[in-house]
């Protein structure tokens, strides 16, 4: 009988307490998403993928169950009847909070692309949200103490809501393709000129439009770029080039005058622009910026700060009598929070990179904002990497980092007895209907995952090797077929620039599972526990006898490639101090090969988990012009309905590539000659 009235008054103080809890989680979470979120475009780790991924998907449903709780209060009338009036009017004034919460924060839209593409759903989520919000409304009237702050508030939210709306609809592939598409343009009346009734001097094509009145390739000198003429160019090349998101082509002129100003510039000013520009991507696709940096959106910011401040004047000052004590706190909770974190990204807004290249975009056009300016100076010495006052969080723009991956220490790592036996079905032993559901679940592959991978720091010699391996080829790069035939070079281009006649036949027949079953079992039979060394799996694995190729022995059966590393390392290893020159060369043409070969999206949606050295030499490259979305052949300008009509069929049948930055499986192999 006790544990009754116990678990009754625990549901009583459950139903009393949960809408409460659930609005204040929902308030937690806004501030968590618009603190955190832009962490992701810095780091990888899972663990921070992982709590803002829960966030993000948990936001949502926090607020919608807190619409439910308010609409289930109002009908059923679960408080008492002294105050159902007075707590109706409150609850009709949180709902529109809610709708605030709905609204997202400005530091994140979509986690990943394919929330912008769901931008429909996210619209009729609008349209059945502010009609509950209308209906809540509804049923605290007549009589509505509240009804000046919860029409301002209802006013704020919307707006915050369809704003998060439009961004994901702008940020959508199609919407974004559309409104990069040139005008239709027919060109010079052919068959009136072929009829002969026009004059030979209208005939005459006029020449391509020129250059835009600044250009960087003409407008920056030869010094070192500071930080604010960093922002300043990438800034104008996002916006020349961010039709590469769409895979749009581009004219020989954009490519001419993106040519000309990289190959002017030493590696770390090149890097530097690039990883600015790809910040301005990143924050196209997966932010509010698109919209908030814009004429309209500087309105709506204004409109929406305002309706908030103006609510919490007018229930401020209101006669609170009838309302209960706590309610009233949770509510200036609300409307202090909801304040609060609108002046935060008030202020993130202020300092980002868009508010810099805006001001400067406005000086270039003789509107120069002396105070703007001042501002600028500040906020850049304060985000400066070289600043002893900044946080690398603030100032990093991509992680800086190398994914690597190493077949033979991955291979050697073992988890523990019971992990082995949980991701193993071999080792299993548990009863069949526990095994079976386990079975479904790809356990393996996570854990490996998990274990395999290495990161290391980015470095500015590897950037240097990098910028002038490309700006080699950009100086050869004649044609289109030769362009083509660089960017599709996977190791061969640097052999033949290379004074030797090895041949690395079989690098591109590896067949990564076959490997690592054979690197198992190789292991198995020939390392002890005690030897399991990456220095003695190298020497085992070269004792092999090697004079017969692999494939003369296993024919077709299996694909695997480890022995024919084990040939090319040993054939390395005759080269002397010149293999390490091959390789970092054969290295960096399969790193271009990877980079310009993943579809755009696939780069779009590295931006939103750290960044990876592949997006960076892609975005490198189509500056370097490098790229097949250049028409460079006869002059003439294709519209992008060329590029998928004719050049379209080669790129969609591209393999989708997933490349991890300084991969070099056999790297063991070739250290064991150092």
């Amino acid at each position: 009988m006790k544990i009754t009235k116990i678990l009754a008054e625990a549901q009583n103080l459950w139903m009393a307490l949960n809408l409460r809890v659930a609005i204040l989680v929902s308030l937690a979470l806004q501030a968590f998403l618009i603190f955190f979120a832009p962490i992701r475009k810095r780091q990888s780790k899972w663990w921070i993928t992982i709590p803002l991924w829960s966030a993000y998907l948990v936001s949502d449903s926090v607020a919608l169950y807190a619409f439910g709780l308010i609409s289930k209060a109002q009908i059923n009338g679960a408080i008492s009847d002294s105050q159902v009036d007075a707590s109706g009017h409150l609850l009709a004034f949180w709902a529109p909070f809610l709708l605030l919460h709905l609204g997202g924060p400005y530091t994140i839209t979509a986690f990943a692309l394919e929330d912008n593409e769901l931008w429909g759903r996210h619209l009729l989520n609008l349209l059945i949200h502010l009609a509950s919000a209308c209906y809540v409304f509804y049923q605290s009237l007549p009589g509505n103490k509240l009804i000046v702050p919860s029409i301002l508030m209802f006013i704020g939210g919307s707006i915050k809501y369809i704003a998060r709306a439009r961004a994901l609809y702008l940020a959508s592939f199609r919407t974004l393709r559309g409104s990069l598409l040139p005008s239709p343009d027919p060109g010079p009346n052919y068959a009136r000129f072929m009829e002969g009734r026009i004059a030979q001097k209208e005939a005459i094509i006029q020449p391509l439009t020129a250059l835009t009145a600044w250009s960087p390739s003409r407008h920056v000198g030869g010094k070192i770029l500071d930080d604010r003429t960093v922002i300043k160019v990438a800034f104008f090349y996002f916006k020349k080039f961010k039709g590469l998101l769409v895979d749009l082509i581009f004219s020989f002129h954009d490519r001419n005058n993106s040519v000309q100003f990289f190959s002017s510039r030493p590696a770390k000013d090149a890097f530097r622009v690039i990883e600015a520009e790809l910040n301005f991507f990143y924050d196209l696709l997966y932010t509010k910026s698109g919209i908030v940096h814009s004429p309209a959106g500087y309105i709506y910011r204004a409109i929406q700060i305002s309706c908030i401040v103006a609510a919490f004047a007018s229930f401020h000052v209101l006669n609170k009598h009838g309302f209960h004590e706590y309610d009233v706190q949770i509510t200036y909770t609300l409307l202090l929070g909801a304040i609060g974190l609108e002046f935060a990204i008030l202020g993130m807004v202020i300092c980002s990179d868009w508010t810099i290249a805006k001001i400067g975009t406005s000086e270039e056009h003789g509107r120069s904002l002396f105070l703007g300016s001042i501002f600028i100076k500040f906020l850049l010495k304060f985000k400066s990497e070289s600043s002893p006052f900044a946080l690398r969080i603030l100032s990093a723009r991509w992680s800086k980092s190398l994914s690597q991956y190493n077949l033979i220490d991955s291979r050697l790592r073992r988890w523990p007895k019971w992990i082995e036996k949980l991701i193993d079905a071999r080792l299993r032993k548990w009863p069949k209907w526990i095994e079976e559901p386990l079975s479904l679940i790809p356990l393996r592959e996570w854990f490996d995952d998990l274990k395999s991978g290495r990161v290391e720091p980015y470095n500015d010699k590897l950037g240097e090797l990098i910028f002038d391996e490309l700006k080699q080829k950009a100086s050869i790069a004649g044609n289109l077929q030769s362009i083509k035939d660089m960017c599709a070079a996977r190791g061969i281009w640097a052999l033949k620039n290379t004074k030797t006649k090895e041949d690395l036949a079989g690098i591109g027949q590896i067949r990564f599972q076959d490997t690592c079953a054979e690197t198992d079992r190789f292991f198995h039979e020939k390392l002890s526990d005690e030897n399991k060394t990456i220095k003695y799996a190298c020497k085992s694995l070269l004792l092999v006898p090697t004079r017969v190729k692999p494939a003369n022995v296993k024919g077709d059966k299996s694909k695997s490639a480890l022995f024919d590393a084990c040939i090319l390392a040993k054939e390395l290893g005759k080269l002397g101090e010149t293999k390490w020159v091959i390789l970092s060369e054969v290295w960096m043409e399969l790193l271009a090969y990877a980079a310009s070969h993943c579809r755009p999206n696939m780069h779009a949606q590295q931006l939103s988990k750290g960044g990876e050295l592949v997006t960076i030499v892609w975005l490198l490259m189509v500056h370097l012009g490098l790229s097949e979305q250049f028409q460079i052949e006869g002059g003439t300008i294709h519209t992008s309905v060329d590029r998928w009509t004719v050049a379209g069929s080669a790129k969609d049948e591209a393999p989708t590539c997933k490349f991890h930055c300084n991969l070099n499986l056999f790297t063991p192999l070739f250290r064991f000659f150092m």
